[in-house]
């Protein structure tokens, strides 16, 4: 019965690859062949804090990881934000392809599986949106993403443990100070010490890292002692 279910939900539906937006002929594939070939995840050199790309192989850092310290120990984004990505997360988060949310998180796990042996974080936590942005949009894709990235992983996903209780103007709208000043008290972590010391902070998008800091130092405060991220974008360093 789900069998039949999911091929009269392909045919009225049908799957769309994430990167160019065209028809699969293939409904079981999540992207299409030549996307495959030419959309490959970020390689080195990249920033050993954050993981962006870098430009110059004889440098460690990228130019913001230099420039101020972060509240996370590392992370990393699989893919780089571009025209195509902005695209295609829109698609996602406005428009109803949610199996778009299935590719980015295998894709994920596959690309960072040797961050994820590595870190061995012990939870996985969502950025989490303030509740009237997220009722207004119908849909949380960080919670979605942190979701399906467990189930790929096997880690255990959390959504309760931190919360956003203050609504923030939109990021891309600021310069990068200002991205940090508009998160100041913007999440708020269950009361007490928590009963681990890794967690993984999981996002679609890293741009500046202010998002994950302004986190990372409330989780802090609970006692957790290396945290993580993982993005299925991240932005590119300017030269």
């Amino acid at each position: 019965m789900e069998k039949l279910k999911t091929k009269i939900l392909d045919w009225l539906y049908p799957r769309c690859c994430p990167w160019c937006q065209k028809i699969l002929q293939d409904p079981s594939r999540m992207i299409c062949p030549k996307c495959e070939k030419l959309r490959r995840p970020i390689g080195e050199p990249r920033c050993k804090k954050c993981g962006k790309a870098l430009f110059r192989a004889e440098e460690e850092y990228c130019r913001d990881c230099r420039g101020r310290a972060h509240y996370f120990e590392e992370g990393v984004g699989i893919f780089s934000y571009d025209a195509s990505a902005h695209r295609s997360l829109l698609l996602y988060k406005q428009q109803g392809r949610r199996e778009y949310g299935e590719y980015y998180a295998k894709a994920a796990v596959f690309y960072g599986k040797g961050y994820l042996e590595r870190w061995r974080p012990q939870l996985i936590l969502p950025v989490p949106m303030h509740p009237v942005d997220q009722r207004r949009r119908g849909f949380h894709q960080g919670e979605d993403l942190a979701v399906q990235i467990g189930r790929e992983s096997g880690i255990p996903v959390r959504g309760d443990l931190i919360k956003k209780v203050k609504r923030t103007s939109a990021q891309k709208k600021l310069g990068a100070a200002e991205r940090r000043k508009n998160l100041e008290g913007a999440f708020l972590g269950k009361a007490g010490r928590w009963p681990v010391e890794r967690v993984l902070l999981v996002d679609d998008v890293y741009t500046t890292g202010s998002t994950m800091d302004a986190m990372a130092k409330e989780i802090q405060t609970h006692g957790v002692s290396r945290i993580f991220f993982l993005t299925i974008f991240i932005g590119q360093e300017e030269e």
